[in-house]
């Protein structure tokens, strides 16, 4: 079936209505998408001590995120090699090692077999050991990939310097918050990556952002605020004004900066700042920047602040989508931020995109859907939506 929809897949069109609600295509999605793709899985303030742990669970799969003794971050799969049973019950704590609760086998913080009590042969320890999955920590946020041969390197490179002056490595979260929407993954990221339902759906965030009107978007403008993100500490000295990261980059990576309208210097209710600048920020440039890691984890940074989304498909037709905010690690809530203001825009963002989303997935349900055309203001959906077909058919 998969075969027959590929062929007869239009570009520049969006997806058939098998693609949203096939079994079939679901777990093909997970199989060859999602678990292959590098997932933000949260931030390594949350794990700065030996022992230190948290759990996150994806797409039906459970892995503990855990410090061990020599400070090295790892990513054990919750599965007990002796029966299966889950090894690690609670979300996030600390311990000096992990012990199975249905047999008491033992695992130490590097995920080795320590103890399979009681058994008549002798266990090879290293035959036992709780199974891995990639880590890579990149500006202080931690991200897992359950391809052995997955490469970060690439990302690494090519987001290396744009995200550096933000200092994200020193910063911590301020909110957390998820938000279940009732619909198939793709159509969460497609409306994430495009803007053309902005200006009639988000009026909070139009009003700050020029990606909702690409009419005040000109070549200008774009190299006015690029100029002054230079000079801010915010362009490295590497880059020139006319860097095209969309060129530049993947689909698994991406970073651009754009203006924000008159008026605002970052995503607040008012225009006016939220917390104190990040890293080497020296001033505020009137910009903000999106960047994206991996098929489903993307970023919106700004001078104060950074929003971080996933979008963790959980069932055929349930997104678990998670925001979570920084702020820098030294900011005191109460005195330096006020976490209500912090999370309001993209709060009430997310709020509006989840009804937007299960609108859509109703819509696609309907005998009657067929799939239409992409707009200008679509690209970078288009551009996911051929990316998605083209990873399907290799």
């Amino acid at each position: 079936m998969i075969k027959d929809l590929l062929a007869r897949h239009r570009p520049g069109h969006a997806l058939e209505q098998a693609f949203y609600l096939s079994s079939e295509v679901f777990r093909s999605d997970v199989d060859r998408i999602i678990l292959k793709s590098w997932i933000l899985v949260g931030h390594a303030s949350q794990i700065p001590e030996s022992g230190e742990f948290f759990v996150s669970r994806i797409a039906g799969e459970s892995i503990i995120v855990v410090r061990d003794s020599d400070g090295k971050v790892n990513a054990l799969l919750n599965v007990c090699r002796h029966r299966g049973s889950r090894v690690c019950l609670e979300d996030a704590g600390r311990t000096a090692r992990f012990v199975c609760p249905y047999h008491a086998w033992t695992y130490g913080l590097d995920g080795s077999l320590i103890a399979a009590p009681r058994m008549l042969e002798a266990i090879e320890p290293d035959q036992y050991s709780l199974m891995r999955a990639r880590v890579e920590e990149f500006h202080g946020m931690l991200f897992v990939n359950f391809d052995a041969d997955a490469e970060f390197s690439k990302i690494r490179r090519d987001l290396d310097d744009a995200l550096a002056p933000y200092d994200l490595a020193n910063s911590k979260i301020a909110g957390r918050q998820s938000y279940t929407i009732n619909a198939n993954w793709k159509l969460a990221v497609e409306n994430f990556c495009e803007c053309y339902h902005c200006l009639p759906a988000h009026r909070e965030y139009s009003v700050a952002h020029s990606l909702a009107r690409p009419e005040k978007m000109n070549p200008e403008l774009r190299k006015e605020v690029m100029n002054r993100a230079a000079s801010c500490g915010l362009w490295p000295d590497t880059f020139d004004v006319s860097y095209s990261p969309t060129e530049a980059v993947g689909n698994d990576r991406y970073f651009d900066r754009y203006p924000l309208l008159k008026g605002h210097v970052t995503g607040s209710r008012d225009g006016k700042p939220l917390a104190p600048l990040l890293g080497s920020i020296k001033d505020y440039d009137g910009g903000a920047s999106d960047f994206q890691i991996g098929a489903i984890s993307f970023g919106l940074a700004y001078c104060d602040h950074v929003v971080l989304y996933r979008f963790i498909p959980m069932a055929l037709d349930v997104t678990d989508c998670e925001v979570i905010w920084l702020v820098r690690n030294d900011a005191i809530e109460g005195k330096d931020y006020e976490l209500n203001d912090l999370v309001w825009m993209w709060d009430v963002t997310t709020k509006a995109d989840k009804k937007i989303i299960q609108d859509n997935a109703r819509g696609v349900e309907s005998r009657f859907y067929q799939p239409g055309p992409f707009a200008p203001m679509e690209v970078y959906t288009q551009q996911f939506t051929e990316w998605y077909i083209n990873v399907l058919k290799d």
